[in-house]
């Protein structure tokens, strides 16, 4: 019994550190950027207004949508986009057309990350590094220089892991939510009756006195629930209890104390809208609160990178992206994993964020849209999932999400009218991201199209060449294939040129499916195709890690027993050559041979030995 509960306090301290440190450093800027508006006028009806649309809008969208709502539907305990667009497609697969529609709506969800992946980690250390500011005028010109080198020491460290720091991740974030609390409590001391802005007629009335304006302002006020969507995503590391312990314990009260303590300042001192969040402490606390906001935005950060590299490693899993060089950073945890392109492209992007926008306050006029975009979509995924595979009634359906939908559709409406502001900046990336995807995949489908034209039935093959055998040699030759029931052109190619054939010979088939593990009672079929022959068909879930040689080992006992010191694996590297006409536009049959042309070898992939693969070439056409 107190292992489990210590391993609860753990699991929930890491939740901490990992989930809500996103939404924990939204108090440096959140805030300052409502009021920085020049929308809203300054007055104490307007502060206690604007604070409890603060507190509901968590309350709403963290507290009931995500917390509550969204945490129950998880994929086999993973959570995130990915996995909820699994469930969804899942749920409508025999209604073909909706699936296709809601794949591509949940794959250009996954590619807003990207664009939310940019802005987040730009804005949150540039608003950290602003409190030197605060400290002295002097320190201005040294902001810009200072984020970039902190950017670039976090993402020069990812492909040392996490494991030696992430211990670090949980207290460091809770002595931040235990500061900025106290920092709250401190101010609300002064001025208690600022706590009446709990009340939701503050926010009532301010909307209803001020409808056009608060319209505008949302846009703002969507920076308070920075990192909702990372409550969800993280949801397989930490599980449903702990994530939900952390926000009601910590999160959430020290957010609206420190929120609450922001506006009691204000109306005490109204100048203090330049950086509300510094201008709360004390002249001798300013320094170590710059270096734990930094500490803590760093954190915050890194929880995003990882994220990313997951969410790459299942979309490639997915067949929407080639695959990518990717290192695993722990002998422990297989999720820990580094893919050097994603991270130094991220650090690009991020980079040319900060030196674009140069302020977190232009920062925020980018940030919003991708974000709120994705909470719609994450709605709208929903809404199938509990009608769908859940079965609930329709009316029970859309009395559950269509409020969440009108709530996130007025947030995305709202931070539309920063799209020339900014806002187009995470959206650009998002549509990059989006085309280089669907080129992949529909260029995957007219591959494998080309192939199947061009390709000899395998059964029918092996029983013309056991009529007059070749010699055969000793040892294993896997052979993999795209498709099952299909000679693979390294096969051709091998009987062309070394006119031999092992003693055993298997043709592999590498399935990935839209669950997220398959565990190893099903991660192998067998059937025998005569003369030591056989058909595999090898399946992995999206968050299953490809181990092709670990794999085959649980054939032993089915009459196929491989030996590493003599088995060999054979795989035919294809050169695209596009061609005018036929299924895509030129220039996206051009990108799809240099996606095709630069993806990182299956070998890498599936995990095979270097000194047991043996690669042949060959041109397809598409």
């Amino acid at each position: 019994m107190s292992s489990s509960k210590s391993s609860l306090t753990a699991l929930t301290l890491g939740a901490i550190g990992v989930v809500y440190g996103d939404i924990g450093t939204s108090v440096l800027y959140a805030i300052k950027e409502v009021f920085a508006s020049g929308h809203v006028p300054f007055t104490p009806q307007n502060v206690m207004g604007i604070l409890s649309i603060f507190f509901w809008t968590l309350t709403v969208i963290v507290s009931i949508k995500y917390v509550s709502l969204v945490l129950r539907a998880d994929n086999n305990g993973e959570g995130g986009l990915v996995a909820m667009l699994a469930l969804a497609s899942q749920s409508v697969k025999d209604k073909p057309v909706l699936r296709r529609w809601l794949l591509g709506i949940g794959i250009f969800g996954t590619c807003l990350f990207y664009g939310d992946g940019v802005i987040t980690p730009a804005i949150s250390v540039l608003s950290a590094v602003e409190g030197l500011e605060i400290i002295s005028p002097a320190f201005t010109k040294a902001v810009i220089p200072l984020t970039l080198v902190i950017l670039f020491g976090l993402f020069a460290v990812q492909k040392h892991g996490t494991t030696g720091i992430g211990k670090f991740f949980g207290p460091i974030t809770l002595a931040w939510f235990i500061v900025i609390a106290v920092l709250g409590v401190v101010q609300i001391a002064a001025n208690p009756a600022i706590l009446w802005a709990l009340s939701p007629h503050y926010a009532l009335g301010f909307m209803f006195d001020n409808p056009g304006v608060t319209f505008i302002i949302l846009g703002a006020v969507v920076l308070c629930v920075t990192g909702a969507e990372a409550l969800y995503a993280d949801l397989g590391h930490f599980g449903r209890k702990p994530i939900r312990l952390a926000w009601f314990s910590v999160v959430m009260p020290a957010l609206t104390l420190n929120y609450f303590g922001q506006g009691a300042l204000l109306l005490k001192n109204p100048e203090a809208v330049k950086n509300p969040f510094y201008l709360m402490a004390p002249d001798w606390a300013l320094v170590p609160l710059v270096l734990l906001a930094t500490m803590a935005t760093v954190i915050a950060s890194q929880a995003l990178i990882t994220g990313a590299f997951s969410v790459t490693k299942q979309v490639i899993q997915l067949g929407y992206l080639p695959r990518l060089q990717v290192q695993h950073t722990s002998v422990k945890d297989v999720g820990q994993i580094y893919m050097p392109f994603v991270n130094w492209g991220l650090y690009v992007a991020i980079v040319m964020a900060v030196v674009m926008f140069k302020s977190s306050s232009n920062l925020a006029s980018a940030y919003g849209i991708a974000v709120t975009l994705d909470m719609l979509i994450t709605t709208t995924l929903t809404f199938f999932v509990i009608r769908y595979s859940w079965n609930y009634p329709l009316a029970l359906c859309i009395g559950a999400t269509g409020f969440f939908f009108l709530v996130d559709l007025a947030f995305f409406s709202s931070n539309m009218m920063k799209l020339f502001e900014g806002g187009w900046f995470p959206l650009l990336i998002g549509a990059a991201v989006f085309t280089l995807m669907t080129t992949w995949k529909k260029g995957r489908e007219l591959l494998t199209q080309s192939m199947q034209r061009d390709a000899l039935d395998l059964h029918g093959f092996l029983d013309a060449v056991f009529v007059s055998p070749p010699v055969r040699v000793e040892g294993t030759a896997v052979f993999l294939t795209a498709e099952t029931g299909i000679v693979p052109n390294a096969m051709l190619h091998n009987l062309k040129h070394n006119k031999v054939l092992h003693a055993n010979n298997l043709f592999v088939t590498v399935q990935h499916h839209e669950v997220p593990w398959i565990g190893l009672d099903k991660r192998v079929e067998i059937e025998s195709l005569g003369h030591d022959c056989w058909q595999v068909v090898v399946h992995y879930g999206f968050k299953n890690d490809p181990d092709l040689p670990k794999a085959l080992h649980l054939l032993r006992g089915q009459g196929c027993d491989l030996n590493d010191m003599t088995t060999s694996y054979f795989l035919s590297r294809d050169i695209v050559i596009p061609t005018i006409g036929g299924g895509m536009a030129q220039w996206r049959e051009k990108l799809f041979a240099q996606m095709h042309h630069n993806a990182s070898g299956a070998a890498a992939f599936l995990r095979l030995p270097n000194n047991a693969v043996v690669e042949l070439g060959s041109k397809i056409e598409i």
